[in-house]
């Protein structure tokens, strides 16, 4: 289902805000220089990103699937004094975009990009962060889960992109492997009792789970 075309999220977007000046060139581009710009946070959950860091004051977040920067500059908006982001983009043309995204904004030399896929990359981070954002390849969030539960602080966040799959994840008879993955890690983190979880139905469905 396609947001935009609701007019119940398009008002909604229009009284959230106000939006940054430089996130709104960072949409642009996206619709110009990208072939699917679809993936882009989007104004009113890039709103809900911002709130969200900003209530926490992270001192450090981790962001895997960082496109052309969208919500790595939307979660930024909180860091707190000092704070630093770190996010891991596969693709070399996105990771491109992003990086001129970033230099342009507020806040680059508080991002740091790494280029390269996600597992190997881990290695090199930090070991604890307050903020997670799980939004690239979704057959790998359980392994993400599994392997960063662990360096989420107390009382941080774990956030994850599209956990509904465009509706298909409480549809009985729909499997691929994609869908498969986000149903277990769907499953995985309402289980632990480590988490207080909320799916919103928002865009393609973000869960917004807090370490207890």
């Amino acid at each position: 289902m396609r947001d935009d075309i609701d007019p119940r999220f398009e008002y909604a977007e229009a009284l959230s805000g106000p939006i940054p000046d430089y996130l709104l060139a960072v949409e642009r581009q996206a619709f110009l220089k990208t072939m699917a710009p679809q993936m882009l946070s989007g104004p009113l959950q890039g709103r809900v990103l911002a709130l969200l860091s900003k209530f926490l004051r992270p001192q450090t977040i981790l962001e895997i699937g960082t496109f052309t920067g969208y919500s790595a500059l939307c979660l930024a908006e909180g860091l707190a004094p000092g704070g630093h982001l770190h996010t891991v983009e596969g693709n070399a043309e996105s990771a491109y975009l992003a990086r001129q995204n970033f230099a342009t904004s507020p806040f680059a030399d508080r991002i740091t990009l790494h280029l390269g896929q996600a597992p190997a990359i881990l290695d090199q981070l930090p070991t604890a962060f307050d903020l997670i954002f799980l939004d690239g390849d979704k057959r790998g969030y359980p392994a993400y889960y599994e392997r960063l539960i662990g360096t989420l602080r107390p009382g941080g966040l774990l956030l994850a992109d599209n956990v509904l799959w465009d509706g298909k994840v409480h549809t009985p008879g729909q499997t691929d492997p994609d869908l498969e993955a986000l149903r277990h890690y769907n499953q995985l983190i309402a289980d632990d009792p480590r988490l207080e979880v909320v799916v919103l139905p928002l865009r393609d469905g973000l869960s917004i789970a807090r370490r207890v």
